[in-house]
């Protein structure tokens, strides 16, 4: 397919500490198996596109970070925000470079820091949306809620209106902020809501058109910085272009009120993984109900979580 991916790795959380620091985010750890989470996001899409193909959106500070986690890359397709102005400042640049590079593709957006499994599973939901995304609408990914999450914001599904390879496609009414326990818990319970899950298809001129339609200064200022990438001076106009954007996410910015927009339902498994607890699923359980990564050694210690970042290493509780 015509397709190219853009991995948006610019989050400076530190949920994970001592582990994740304002230096070494989530998305740079290794929480699960031998790579890390940018890393995984990078391999799920690897066998569908070329490297050549794939784009890192990350803070400036980060940028040597990504480019030595992901060598496969192309030093210029790390780009690197100089400023935090929100994702939809980070999703227009993207877009201008891939038109600027590869004219009108289908342009994926995914996140870095999020766990989904199977990778075939999650490539077929892909691949399907961008087969609709080619329409002209711009798509996400919903994710069937397994309780009624109060962090999350909601997507509320419209009707169908295409199956392609077993995936659902569904025209989207309307996204819900995160919501009251209350208000989660009926939105679960009707059965037409989705979480959102924060990751996009779309064709590169579809998406451009909503930005110039309802965020019109972002384009205005990032199409010069964008063609000005690579030059000796593309740093400082990407900094001046940044300067003066408000900040404001693309859900909230674009997606809200675009003009026609569908999620693909998604079977797959998905976490984002937002602090040590979520990773208890995930990890090897004993007899004592405890979860661990690493060798515990537990003397009538029950129901702790032990995080060892070499695995080999062994705990006494």
């Amino acid at each position: 397919p015509n397709l190219a991916v853009v991995i948006m790795a610019g989050g400076a959380g530190t949920r994970f500490w001592p582990l994740s620091t304002e230096t070494k985010p989530k998305q740079f750890l290794t929480l699960f198996g031998e790579r890390s989470l940018l890393q995984l996001s990078y391999d799920r899409v690897a066998s569908l596109v070329p490297p050549e193909r794939v784009l890192v959106l990350t803070s400036a500070r980060f940028t040597q970070l990504v480019r030595e986690q992901l060598p496969e890359l192309p030093a210029a397709n790390v780009i690197g925000e100089p400023l935090r102005r929100d994702t939809a400042a980070a999703v227009a640049l993207a877009a201008l470079v891939c038109r600027e590079r590869w004219g009108d593709v289908t342009m994926a957006v995914l996140t870095s820091d999020h766990l989904i499994r199977p990778v075939e599973l999650f490539q077929r939901t892909l691949t399907s949306a961008a087969a609709g995304a080619r329409e002209g609408a711009l798509y996400t990914f919903g994710i069937e809620p397994a309780f009624p999450a109060t962090g999350y914001g909601y997507l509320q599904r419209g009707e169908r209106v295409r199956e392609e390879d077993g995936v659902a496609h569904y025209q989207l009414l309307g996204f819900r902020e995160k919501p009251d326990a209350e208000t989660a818990r009926q939105y679960v319970e009707s059965g037409s809501y989705y979480w959102n899950s924060g990751m996009f298809v779309w064709t590169t001129s579809a998406i451009l058109a909503e930005l110039r339609r309802q965020l019109p200064e972002h384009l205005e200022h990032l199409e010069p910085a964008a063609a000005a990438l690579g030059r000796p001076d593309g740093d400082e106009r990407l900094r001046e272009a940044f300067e003066p954007l408000k900040p404001v996410s693309i859900d909230f910015g674009v997606m809200e009120h675009a003009a026609s927009v569908r999620c693909v339902a998604s079977a797959f498994e998905w976490s984002d993984v937002g602090g040590w607890l979520a990773l208890e699923p995930f990890l090897a359980p004993d007899g004592a109900g405890n979860a661990r990564r690493g060798e515990l050694r537990a003397a009538a210690s029950r129901g702790n979580l032990v995080f060892c970042e070499d695995p080999e290493e062994v705990v006494a509780l």
